[in-house]
């Protein structure tokens, strides 16, 4: 379940590739300027689309500072077509460069294909357990583990995040998104103590005052 960041001030343009890129599990991000990006870059994600003018800095400014200490796929999405500019964001670090206007289709193609090449897959293989999250199955050692939607969430939030401390209100964000009512922060303590039921409870390590951090058995 990949995190996407998609860099777009054009809020219909923006909208319309959301829709496009959007696919079970996905978690997509809007943001107008490079501020609201480095904001959102706060929290772990696993690919950005960006747009190269935007209304308070050059999306290639952005791309530079990322490759200084992450080789997170960038796709550029511009309407800056000319051969120069696109060896301009080659060389700031991009990945891609797709010059507007884009077949969705096509961007949709080469979105899966960059986050296959990242290794951002759906089945994670780890310490006997296996993670499908695509086809919500999970299993250890052979033994199927049911696991309802909000656990599914939580799980990839902090497995994807291994190692790291994942903060309470990202996974408060990541795992009820829908922002139609206000929810109780014990429905994310709620849903850890489900899971470490269901998984065993060394694996996810509460951070006091901060969150909570998957860490494998032989880490």
């Amino acid at each position: 379940m990949p995190e996407i960041l998609l860099v777009e001030d054009d809020a219909a343009l923006a909208k319309g590739v959301a829709r496009a890129i959007a696919a079970e599990g996905r978690h997509i991000t809007i943001c107008g300027t490079l501020g609201a990006a480095r904001r959102a870059l706060e929290r772990p994600a696993d690919l950005i689309l960006l747009d190269i003018g935007l209304p308070d800095g050059n999306g290639l400014t952005l791309c530079k500072e990322l490759r200084l200490t992450s080789r997170m796929p960038v796709i550029f999405l511009t309407a800056n077509d000319t051969e120069e500019d696109e060896i301009a964001g080659f060389c700031a670090g991009g990945d891609d460069y797709i010059t507007k206007p884009f077949r969705l289709s096509v961007l949709r193609a080469r979105v899966d294909a960059a986050l296959r090449r990242a290794g951002c897959e759906d089945v994670l293989l780890i310490d006997g357990f296996r993670f499908d999250f695509a086809h919500a199955d999970f299993s250890r050692d052979g033994k199927q583990i049911s696991l309802s939607r909000s656990e599914q969430k939580l799980l990839y939030a902090l497995v994807s995040a291994r190692g790291r401390i994942v903060p309470r209100e990202t996974l408060l964000d990541r795992i009820w998104t829908d922002g139609l009512e206000y929810v109780d922060e014990n429905a994310l303590s709620v849903t850890v103590r489900r899971l470490r039921q269901k998984l065993g409870k060394a694996y996810i390590q509460t951070v006091y005052g901060v969150g909570y951090r998957w860490e494998n058995a032989n880490a």
